[in-house]
């Protein structure tokens, strides 16, 4: 009997370890995922694909967009903006000259689609708004960048210039807020992404006229409490931040990173040598808050690990904490565009330019500093990199996604092409990868 219990508990060992007891990802109701980390499970997710390798299905996107996909049971949500005429092109990397003076004299559709996981068939559109733009757009940017946020029963929309929108899972509008157009740096436009918590969807809107967070009633729409900020434009997704002390909404901010309770209270706020653009989201791990700042242009691009419970104004000295609320500086390892990724133990940085840093999340030691992603050669990135299956995923705006095996190796194991412009974040689920390029999006299944 005693032998028999032990071999049981043997098996039992073994399979708890392994694949088969490992747990899919069955949904991707935000931005980056669970937790807004871009961190995945899942025995079957795909390490390779192309055009047809892989590829489950692909559909075309009507109108343009860089909302990510959100994805509940068999459900795929997406925005789009649908133009009349005729846009300027796009061109691929970081550049100056790509400001617009007045906005698109075309007439858009500011559009909703709900996809199929099964076969990618549009389940239904709806239309929220129509007209001409309200604000000029940067030509890489469009007027549908913000991703949704769903909670398995209703999808939440935002679009910063038209409003916010939340629709049950036929189609059906349950409530619409317009809101105040508002100029951004440059003209670069919107980005920021909803947060969802509870009861309480969380705006955030920095510009350059009227910077604000403003917490909504998911079931009427109703604000429930709204803050102005001092703080230009920026272009960060908050982050709701449970943690074992309390639960707070962290902002980051070219001025000050700032946490707020869900009351709206102000519980600390940062100013240390953030750079002049703030786009990253910010992500929990290891108990730790992970924020960061950087402008290719500016001097300071810091990384920040923070610890819970945190009060008033965080101080530091020469780049140097001067109190426990933070763990960790990394003063001028930050990416502009893309977020940082923790994985296991280690934190990825990808660079707009094509290099790849790794640090330990814990402590922050480098581990390997900027090595170029496609050897020879600058690659752009946008899209911030995700994991999952001890792989690191870095897409490129050319459409090639470098796989680089997890660990303190920097090791490339795979080059997929989609040979089309990419700068939307993917979205992982039920056992798939699917990716938005300019027109198209895949489900790539292993």
């Amino acid at each position: 009997m005693l032998r028999y219990m032990l071999v049981v508990a043997t098996i039992l060992l073994i399979m708890t370890n392994s694949d088969v007891w490992t747990k899919e990802t069955p949904n991707w109701p935000q931005f980056r995922g669970p937790g807004s980390r871009g961190v995945a499970e899942g025995k079957g997710l795909p390490f390779t694909w192309s055009t047809t390798e892989n590829v489950t299905w692909c559909v075309s996107v009507p109108g343009r967009g860089w909302s990510s996909p959100v994805i509940w049971g068999d459900k795929i949500f997406l925005s789009s903006a649908l133009s009349s005429g005729k846009e300027k092109s796009i061109k691929k990397g970081l550049y100056f000259g790509g400001e617009e003076k007045t906005p698109s004299s075309n007439q858009h559709q500011w559009m909703i689609y709900c996809f199929s996981v099964e076969n990618g068939k549009i389940l239904w559109q709806v239309e929220v708004d129509t007209g001409k733009p309200k604000t000029p757009r940067h030509i890489k940017n469009n007027h549908a960048p913000e991703t949704q946020v769903t909670d398995g029963k209703f999808v939440y929309t935002y679009f910063a210039d038209q409003g916010l929108f939340a629709h049950d899972y036929e189609g059906n509008l349950k409530w619409e807020r317009k809101v105040q157009a508002y100029k951004t740096r440059y003209n670069w436009g919107s980005a920021a992404s909803p947060a969802l918590h509870g009861n309480s969807i969380y705006i955030i809107n920095d510009n350059e006229q009227n910077s604000f967070i403003e917490a909504i009633d998911k079931k009427t729409g109703q604000t429930l409490w709204h803050r102005d900020r001092d703080e230009k434009s920026n272009w960060s997704t908050p982050f709701v931040w449970e943690n074992h002390l309390r639960i707070e909404i962290i902002t980051p901010g070219s001025g000050k990173t700032r946490s707020y309770g869900l009351d709206g209270k102000l519980f600390w706020e940062l100013e240390a040598n953030m750079s002049s653009i703030t786009i990253a989201t910010p992500y929990s791990a290891h108990g730790l808050l992970y924020i960061t700042s950087g402008y290719v242009g500016d001097k300071h691009k810091p990384i920040y690990a923070i610890r819970p419970g945190a009060k008033g104004a965080i101080k530091l000295q020469k780049n140097r904490p001067i109190d426990n609320s933070i763990a960790w500086i990394q003063p001028k390892a930050a990416p502009y565009n893309p977020s940082t990724l923790v994985y296991k133990d280690l934190l990825y940085v990808l660079y707009d330019f094509g290099f790849i840093s790794c640090f330990d999340a814990k402590n922050g030691k480098e581990i390997y500093d900027k090595i170029r992603v496609k050897e020879r050669q600058r690659t752009p990135f946008t899209s911030s990199p995700w994991a999952y299956n001890d792989k690191i995923f870095c897409l490129s705006e050319e459409g090639d996604c470098f796989v680089f095996k997890a660990g303190r190796k920097n090791e490339l194991l795979y080059v997929n092409k989609l040979d089309e412009l990419c700068m939307a974040t993917p979205a992982v689920a039920a056992g798939s990868l699917f990716i938005r390029t300019a027109s198209k999006l895949y489900r790539i299944s292993k």
